[in-house]
Order: C-alpha cells, then structure tokens, then sequence
C-alpha cells in the first residue's frame, strides 16, 4: 500500500494535499481505491458547494458497489477534477495524482491523520 508521507488523511480513506495554509486537494487513497476496484464512475460536488467536514460530498461506483466520498475538512468547493468524469480510471491508476476536488477556505483539519497513523488505521480494517 503507497501511503505518501506528506500528505494527511482520514479515518475514511480519503487524503489531504494542503497546497497553501488555507486550500486543499482531497482524493481517494491507494488503500480505498484497491477496496473498491476498477472505478467506472465519479459523481463530483458542484463548485461553490459547501463541504463539510465527514459528511458525504461526492460519491464514486466501481464495479462492485457505489460508495459515498467524505470531506476529511470543511469548506468551499473551488475547483473539481473534470477529467475523471471521463477516466475514472484514472484514481486506480494514480491515486495520490487524481484528486477529486481542491476546497478554499478550509477549517476543521485538525483531526487529520499523518501516513503512519492512516496506515494503523488500513491495517485493523484489514483483520
């Protein structure tokens, strides 16, 4: 499992890429993804839309199952990942490169898991 160091996480596999104090990119794990299977489609927020923290905001529908996406920190939606609408494969193949959404004026990330502690956390789902 590839759980990249400087990125934190969310007890409910998503991931957090904090591109300045205030904004961020959000996406699925390698954990999460692996879960899930081959992603066939990718039901993004709409821009503007509030997020908030461990609520559902997005959904994806791999072959197996359709599975709700949490916000791991509140905000405002200010840019979604268009391609994956078309690729969706695109989590499967690259994780950590395919974000979701990126949220502006981000709070409540306090909670936020750094990698080793995530990966305690893949590991008793796992057993």
């Amino acid at each position: 499992m590839n759980t990249p160091k400087e990125l934190k996480y969310s007890k409910t596999h998503e991931w957090v890429r904090f591109t300045s104090d205030t904004e961020c990119e959000v996406g699925l794990t390698d954990f999460a993804q692996d879960a899930l299977g081959d992603l066939v489609f990718v039901n993004l927020p709409e821009e503007g839309a509030e997020a908030v923290k461990d609520e559902t905001i997005c959904d994806v529908e791999s072959v197996k199952a359709v599975s709700d996406v949490y916000s791991p920190v509140s905000g405002t939606v200010c840019a979604v990942n268009e391609e994956l609408l078309d690729s969706p494969e695109l989590i499967n193949n690259d994780p950590y490169g395919a974000w979701l959404f990126k949220l502006k004026d981000v709070s409540d990330a306090e909670d936020l898991l750094d990698a080793e502690a995530y990966e305690k956390v893949c590991e008793e789902e796992e057993h």
